[in-house]
Formats: structure tokens, sequence, C-alpha cells
């Protein structure tokens, strides 16, 4: 699909409808024109003004239209960290959310500090963990499985389909062995946001938020921190490389799985970060996008972008 779709005016009448209908079964009434602000291939998302704030629509395409079911069973388990949910059209993809207020990338700007991080890695790791008894649901929901055992084949399947250089094509492999070297550390495979960044948390009255699960996969739940860590807290505030110790953040990550799980799993976490990368890769690419996923492969392989 292209960005045409979202754009398309009988198509933004349809959703206009389903929005009016939805905010009057809860007595909210729009009080002016929906704004495009995003659109993109894979979704769209419109603001609408009401006489109670704005409230927020999105739409996924097909690939990711499981996001909408996927956001509606976080809620119910755990409510505290995703926007109050007002509606779904899971079959369609969906969903009408109420504010979520700044995200994480403006309010750690403004406070020069990247501490909340330190609260919003714990959070998220408890979603995870919540979460675990619910794998075989979320599959059948159409969240894609990206466990260890899938890995090897699909990176030989992406490299051939992107012509990722030689050098790419033979560190399968090495893929295969980081695979079962992480496996052995006994840990379970969960659900994964797998592009967690400052963008995709926000902040509301006190309370972090963590939105945009359209790119979760069940993986291994450590392969959150390849974006996290290395892709996001440790170039800091100025964007620098390599310009924050994220030893600290990793451990905030890894206090609620210590509490139920044995083991080294700092040196969990090093296998990890190479193998997510991968996983990213493979579970973000978008074709006619090969650049990006090129980086995802360099960070898996280099250590760098």
């Amino acid at each position: 699909m292209d960005d045409g779709r979202w754009r398309d005016p009988e198509w933004l009448v349809t959703v206009r409808d389903w929005i009016d209908s939805r905010l009057d079964e809860l007595a909210v009434t729009r009080t002016g024109p929906p704004a495009q602000p995003h659109v993109a291939p894979w979704s769209t998302v419109l603001r609408v003004p009401t006489d109670h704030g704005d409230v927020w629509f999105k739409a996924t395409t097909g690939s990711l239209r499981h996001e909408a079911a996927l956001v509606r069973r976080i809620a119910a388990r755990r409510p505290d960290v995703v926007p109050p949910l007002l509606a779904a059209e899971t079959d369609a993809g969906w969903m009408l959310m109420a504010d979520a207020g700044q995200t994480l990338r403006v309010v750690t700007q403004r406070e020069q500090s990247l501490d909340r991080w330190h609260a919003v890695l714990p959070l998220y790791a408890g979603v995870q963990l919540d979460l675990a008894g619910d794998v075989d649901e979320l599959l059948a929901l159409g969240v894609p499985d990206r466990r260890l055992a899938t890995l090897p084949a699909a990176y030989e399947r992406l490299v051939h389909e992107v012509g990722a250089e030689r050098r790419f094509r033979d560190a399968a492999p090495m893929v295969a062995d980081l695979c079962d070297e992480l496996a052995g550390y006994g840990l379970p495979e969960l659900l994964q946001h797998d592009d967690l960044h400052d963008g995709q948390v926000f902040v509301r009255a006190g309370r972090h938020l963590v939105l945009d699960w359209g790119d979760a996969c069940v993986s291994h739940p450590f392969f959150t921190l390849s974006v996290t860590l290395e892709g996001g807290i440790a170039w800091g505030l100025a964007d620098v490389a390599g310009s924050v110790d994220t030893a600290s953040f990793r451990d905030a990550y890894l206090t609620p799985y210590a509490e139920r799980f044995d083991g080294d799993l700092v040196a969990a976490t090093r296998v990890a970060l190479r193998l997510g990368w991968v996983c990213r890769a493979v579970n973000g690419h978008v074709p006619g996008d090969e650049q990006r996923t090129a980086t995802r492969l360099r960070m898996f392989l280099d250590g760098r972008p």
C-alpha cells in the first residue's frame, strides 16, 4: 500500500463517520475537523478535537493490523502502560485512543536528563512478564513469530531478498550460533516491542505510556535492548554515539527478570544486543526501504550504523 489510500477523501469520510459514531457512544462531541499529522505507507494517525480534549485515531496496513487487537489485550492486562483505548475495529486495524501527552523525547530534552528511562524500562519489562501466559493467543492475533528457532532461516531469506553484501550472507552461521547460545540461558520468549525509543514513550500526568505496538513480535524479550540502548540511550541528549554508559539502564530493565529467573542475565543481554538487530532487520523490513534494513544489518555485524 502507498500513502495515497490514507489521503483518499472517501476513505477519510468513512473514518470520520466511524469516529463520530464511537464518540457518540462515549457521550463525547467532536468540535472540529480531524487533522492528519502522520501519513506513512504502513499507518496514518488523525488528531480529533473534542469537548473532552484531543483523541487520536490510528489505522494500520494489513501486515500490522494486529496492533489494534494487541493494544486491546495490553490495555485489559496493563491499563497503566497504554493510553485509554476508547474504541477499536480490530478487523480493520483501527483504534481510537485518549491523548497520551508528550513524547519522552520532548520531555528528556526539556529536563536535560535520561533518568526517566530508569522507570520506563522496568515498567515495560513488567508488561512482557505479565503477558507471558498469552504468547499463543498473541500469535493467533497475528503478532509475528520471531522466536529464536525462526531467525536463522529468516535472516538468510532477508539478506538474499535485499541483495546484501557477501559478508552479511556469510554471517548466517553466526546467527544460528548466537540463537543457540542465547537459548541456552533458558529465558522465555515473550512479547517484544521491537522499536522502543523515546518517540514511542509518552508522558502524561506523571505516567509513562508505551505506544506504537505495530512492530511488536514474539521473540527473545531482551531483543528490545538493541534499539532502546544501542540505538537510543547510548547516543545521549546530544545525539553523540557512545556518549552514555547504558549499564544502569540495562540493569533497571533486568530488575523484574532477576526476581524470577536465575543465571547470568547480563551475559544474556550481551548476546541479545547483537542478535536483536537481526530480529529488527527481519521484523522491520519494508520492501523498498533497503537502506534502513542495511543499517540494522551493520549494527548486527559491526556494532555501528
